[in-house]
């Protein structure tokens, strides 16, 4: 299985880095691959990627989600593929986001690309994009602070 950790410091208050990332719809504007995330109800996601030409849908269920600490999900259809992020306040306007995930590659490709790192880069990619984004905003797009 192949496993990912990164993480990203952002400008901006934990609410604010929380908020934005259960905006699951929105996901597209930064993460490269992700076609389309739909919000199915409150703990189910669609998803729709091609990610090095790879074309995938799969169903994935928020197992855990606590307000400005943790959103955890996993597959429950298509490729496996559990994972988290975690919200750090490193002070009143600045946030550590760290994204674990870990999926179990199918095709020759994933296995290459998750050999060399690929993915690595494509998660750091996605969360340097993820700081743009909420830093040029300075607000979030929405807000979801139920508890899972």
């Amino acid at each position: 299985m192949a496993t990912i950790d990164e993480s990203v410091e952002v400008d901006v208050p934990i609410s604010t880095a929380y908020n934005q990332w259960t905006q699951f719809e929105d996901f597209p504007e930064f993460m490269g691959g992700v076609e389309e995330v739909r919000q199915v109800d409150d703990t189910l996601t669609h998803w729709r990627t091609s990610i090095g030409g790879v074309e995938r849908e799969f169903d994935a269920q928020i197992v855990e989600q606590t307000p400005d600490t943790r959103v955890a999900w996993q597959s429950i259809d298509g490729t496996t593929h559990v994972g988290q992020v975690t919200f750090e306040p490193l002070g009143p306007t600045q946030t550590r986001v760290r994204v674990q995930t870990a999926w179990e590659p199918e095709t020759l490709v994933e296995k290459a690309g998750a050999v060399v790192g690929a993915d690595d880069r494509q998660v750091k990619a996605d969360l340097k994009r993820f700081k743009e984004f909420i830093e040029s905003r300075g607000v979030e797009t929405g807000a979801w602070r139920g508890t899972v």
